[in-house]
């Protein structure tokens, strides 16, 4: 049976909040942008509702219909990135500010992840994906991360992440995501994995 799938607006804003929050809250990184357990559990949120933000005004984010998993993906042009060559790019800073501005590890893991994305290409971004966690293992995040996938081979885009724990770099190799540059390791802290994908050519239609 397949996974109904559909685009979420405005009106679903706290629903995405809320399951990136639940989904990340034990994810390794979000452990070291807020090492404490109690901060992470007052600040998280937060974190996640300026992606959720940013997301809605520049992306697009995909939610499962009974609303248990999400995806949010920006599409880069080409000769556009998330790269941070300009020192002067504020987003970083911005979100610092706005979730709390005494953890500069926020600001840091944005322009650290900026720094390796990569550029010169159109591609699909996928910047999170959240399935609560009663529901992991059940495929909602493969049925969603293929939902974007196969509209990439028809379009020939490639796609780009950055996996957050071995887990999930298991299954984005899975669906034919690579290696894409040396592992970021969070000083300090976890490593983070750039994984990019190729498009896979269509096969033509079968003559009746």
């Amino acid at each position: 049976m397949g996974v109904a799938i559909r685009t979420a607006g405005e009106g679903d804003r706290e629903l995405i909040v809320r399951l990136l929050d639940e989904a990340f809250q034990d994810d390794p990184v979000s452990g070291w942008v807020f090492p404490g357990a109690e901060d992470r559990r007052a600040k998280h949120p937060g974190l996640m509702a300026a992606f959720t933000d940013i997301v809605l005004a520049a992306g697009r984010i995909d939610v499962t219909e009974d609303g248990s998993a999400c995806a949010l993906w920006l599409s880069v042009p080409a000769g556009e990135g998330h790269d941070d060559h300009d020192a002067e790019d504020e987003g970083p800073a911005q979100v610092r500010e706005a979730v709390d501005p005494d953890n500069e590890r926020i600001e840091r893991i944005g322009r650290l992840t900026a720094a390796i994305h990569p550029t010169g290409r159109a591609h699909e971004y996928l910047w999170m994906i959240g399935v609560a966690p009663g529901r992991q293992g059940e495929g909602l995040g493969t049925a969603l991360v293929e939902a974007v996938l196969d509209r990439c081979d028809r379009e020939g885009l490639p796609a780009y992440l950055e996996a957050s724990n071995a887990r999930s770099r298991k299954l984005y190799e899975r669906l034919g995501f690579e290696p894409a540059g040396p592992v970021l390791d969070l000083p300090d802290g976890p490593s983070m994995w750039p994984m990019w994908r190729e498009p896979r050519p269509q096969r033509p239609a079968r003559a009746l």
